[in-house]
C-alpha cells in the first residue's frame, strides 16, 4: 500500500515517528459501518441495566490499563504523564456515573393527556452515531461521546485525529475486553474524503464533532444536507474576569493553571484574562512572575511543568499569532520566542496591551500563551468578555460569590462559567457552548439524550 494510504503518529517531544497504520479501503469502510449497524440492532434490545453493566466494566478496564494508555497518550500528543493519568481517571468516573444514573434517565415517562387520555415518553436508541474527535484529550474526547451513546443503545463510529491513532485503537481494544459486543464501537482509519461518505451513509443517524469553528461549519453543512442530527463543540477564547474584590493569590495561581493545563491545548482553557483597573498591575506582576518560572520539558519527567505542543504546524501557527499580535502593538511580557532543539516546545508566554483586531484578542490561541486585557470595572470586564464570537466557557474571580453567580447567570454569554476556579469537565454537569463554540451538550442526562428518539406514545 502506498505511503499516502497510511496514517502516521509522531512523538512531539522528539519529532520522531512512532508508528504508521494502513488506512481502510472504501470497501472496508462500508463493511465497518454495516457491521456496526448489525451490532446496534442486537444491542438496542438489551435492557438499560444490562448496558450499564458493560459501561461500568469499561470503566474498570480503563483503570486496569491506566498506566499503559497514559504512557501512550503522552508519547503521541505530549501532555504530562500525570495529566494523562488524571484524564483516564475522569474517563472511569464518567463510566461509573453513567452506569449509576443513566438507567433512570432512560426510563419511560408517563403523562396524563389534556383530553383524559394517557401517554408516555420513551427514549429510544437512534442508531449508529459518528464521532470526529481531536487529539488534545485522546481518551476523554472519545469516552465523552461514546459512553453516553453506547449507554443509550446506539452504535458508535470513531474517526480520531491521525496523531493519536494508537490511542484510538487501544480504546477499541479496551472496550471489547470489557465485554462490549464486537463492531459496536468501531475505529475508522480513513481520510477526510472517506469521512464525508460516512456522514452521507444511510445507516449513520447522527454526527458529533469536536474541533475548530471552520471544521464545525463544514461538518454541520454536510450533516445538515443529509438531514443528520449534529452536536458541535468548537473551541473558544475563554475569558477569565478578575474583579477588584478577588483573592489575588488564588486568582493568579488558578489562572496560570487554567492557561497551562494540558500544555495550554484545551478548548475550555482560560485564554483571555480580563482584569479590572484597580488590581490590574498587581495581578500582572504576580501572573508574569509565575508564568516566567514555568519549565517546558520532557513530559515524562517530574521536573517539567508543561510538555511540547502536539504538532509542528500547531506550534508554527501559535507563534505566527503571537508575532502578528506584536506587529499590531501587543507587548510580550515573557516568553514569545521559538526555542531551538528537538521537539515542538513553546514557552509559557504573556501578552499585554491587547486590542481588537489582534489574534491574541480575537482568536483562539491553542497553546501556552496568555492574553492580558485591562478593564475599567466589572461592567466593562463583562462587555469585553462577551465581545467575542466564541462562547464555550469563562471564569469570574470575586469573594462575593452571590454577585459572581448573578453575573454568570444573567450576563456571561457562554455555556459554562467557573467561579474562583478553572474549567475541568464534570460527569454530571453539561459541557458545551454557544455562538461559534457550537451547540448541543455532552455529559450527564444532557449528552445521554442528544442522540435518542424522544418518542411519544399515546392512548385514548
Amino acid at each position: 500500500m502506498s505511503e499516502e494510504k497510511k496514517l502516521t503518529t509522531t512523538n512531539p517531544a522528539t519529532g520522531k515517528t512512532i508508528d504508521t497504520y494502513d488506512m481502510m479501503t472504501d470497501q472496508e469502510l462500508e463493511q465497518g459501518i454495516k457491521d456496526c449497524h448489525e451490532a446496534f440492532l442486537e444491542w438496542k434490545g438489551r435492557s438499560a441495566e444490562d448496558r450499564a453493566g458493560v459501561i461500568r466494566n469499561i470503566g474498570k478496564k480503563l483503570a486496569e490499563h491506566k498506566d499503559e494508555l497514559a504512557s501512550l497518550m503522552t508519547k503521541e500528543m505530549g501532555k504530562l504523564v500525570k495529566q494523562s493519568v488524571q484524564e483516564l481517571e475522569l474517563c472511569t468516573d464518567i463510566c461509573n456515573y453513567t452506569a449509576d444514573n443513566a438507567p433512570d434517565s432512560l426510563k419511560d415517562e408517563e403523562r396524563e393527556l389534556p383530553d383524559g387520555g394517557r401517554g408516555y415518553i420513551s427514549y429510544s436508541p437512534l442508531g449508529v452515531i459518528y464521532g470526529i474527535q481531536p487529539w488534545n484529550f485522546p481518551s476523554y474526547q472519545v469516552v465523552r461521546y461514546s459512553i453516553a451513546n453506547l449507554m443509550a443503545g446506539n452504535g458508535v463510529l470513531l474517526k480520531h485525529a491521525e496523531n493519536v491513532t494508537g490511542c484510538a485503537l487501544m480504546l477499541e481494544k479496551i472496550y471489547r475486553e470489557a465485554g462490549l459486543p464486537e463492531h459496536l464501537f468501531k475505529v475508522l482509519l480513513i481520510s477526510h474524503d472517506q469521512s464525508d461518505s460516512v456522514i452521507e451513509n444511510d445507516l449513520v443517524r447522527g454526527v458529533t464533532l469536536t474541533g475548530s469553528p471552520n471544521a464545525g461549519k463544514v461538518i454541520g453543512e454536510k450533516a445538515g444536507k443529509a438531514l443528520k442530527k449534529t452536536v458541535l463543540e468548537l473551541g473558544s477564547n475563554d475569558a477569565y474576569i478578575v474583579l477588584e474584590d478577588a483573592d489575588l493569590d488564588l486568582a493568579v495561581k488558578t489562572c496560570v493553571q487554567g492557561r497551562l493545563y494540558n500544555n495550554g491545548e484545551t478548548c475550555v482553557a482560560a485564554k483571555r484574562f480580563i482584569v479590572v483597573d484597580k488590581v490590574y498591575e498587581d495581578f500582572k506582576k504576580a501572573f508574569v512572575e509565575q508564568m516566567s518560572g514555568i519549565k517546558a520539558g520532557d513530559p515524562t519527567s517530574d521536573d517539567s511543568d508543561i510538555g511540547p505542543m502536539a504538532r509542528k504546524d500547531l506550534r508554527e501557527e501559535l507563534h505566527e499569532q503571537v508575532e502578528e499580535s506584536v506587529k499590531k502593538g501587543a507587548k510580550i511580557l515573557c516568553g514569545g520566542e521559538m526555542p531551538d532543539g528537538d521537539g515542538y516546545f513553546y514557552p509559557a508566554t504573556v501578552l499585554d496591551e491587547l486590542k481588537p483586531g489582534m489574534p491574541a484578542y480575537d482568536d483562539e490561541l491553542f497553546g501556552p500563551v496568555a492574553s492580558l486585557i485591562k478593564a475599567k470595572d466589572a461592567d466593562d470586564a463583562m462587555r469585553i468578555a462577551n465581545d467575542s464570537r466564541f462562547g464555550l466557557g469563562g471564569g469570574i474571580f470575586s469573594k462575593d460569590e452571590e454577585k459572581a453567580r448573578k453575573l454568570a447567570k444573567y450576563h456571561f454569554d457562554t455555556g459554562m462559567v467557573f467561579i474562583n476556579s478553572f474549567g475541568l469537565a464534570k460527569p454530571n454537569m453539561p459541557f458545551g457552548g454557544v455562538k461559534d463554540s457550537g451547540y448541543g451538550r455532552e455529559h450527564g442526562t444532557f449528552g445521554l439524550h442528544e442522540f435518542v428518539n424522544v418518542k411519544a406514545v399515546m392512548f385514548a
